[in-house]
C-alpha cells in the first residue's frame, strides 16, 4: 500500500481543481492519478457538506458509540448473570 500524502499536499492540490481545469491535467502536474484526486474532492464535498454523507468526524462519534454500546452490553450481560446466580442462592429450599 502505497504511503499516504501529507494533508497540506491534498488541500493545495483540492485547491487547485477547484479553480477549474481540467482533472486530468491537475492530477498530471501533481503527480496523482486522476481516480485519487476525483477521490479526495468527493471526500471534499462531504466533508464541507456540499453532498450528504458522513464525515469523518461522525464516522469516528458512531465507531466510539458502537464500541461504548458493546460494552454496556457486556456489563448488562454480567449483572443479569450475578443477579440470577444470587437469586438462586437467596431462594428458599
Amino acid at each position: 500500500m502505497p504511503k499516504p500524502y501529507p494533508a497540506e499536499f491534498r488541500r493545495d492540490v483540492i485547491a487547485v481543481a477547484r479553480q477549474g481545469g481540467s482533472i486530468a491535467q491537475i492530477a498530471k502536474d501533481f503527480g496523482i492519478t486522476e481516480s485519487c484526486l476525483r477521490r479526495w474532492l468527493a471526500v471534499d464535498d462531504v466533508e464541507s457538506g456540499a453532498t450528504p454523507g458522513v464525515t469523518k468526524q461522525e464516522s469516528a462519534e458512531l465507531r466510539e458509540l458502537r464500541r461504548r454500546n458493546r460494552q454496556l452490553e457486556q456489563e448488562n450481560e454480567i449483572l443479569r448473570r450475578a443477579a440470577a446466580y444470587f437469586a438462586k442462592e437467596i431462594s428458599p429450599k
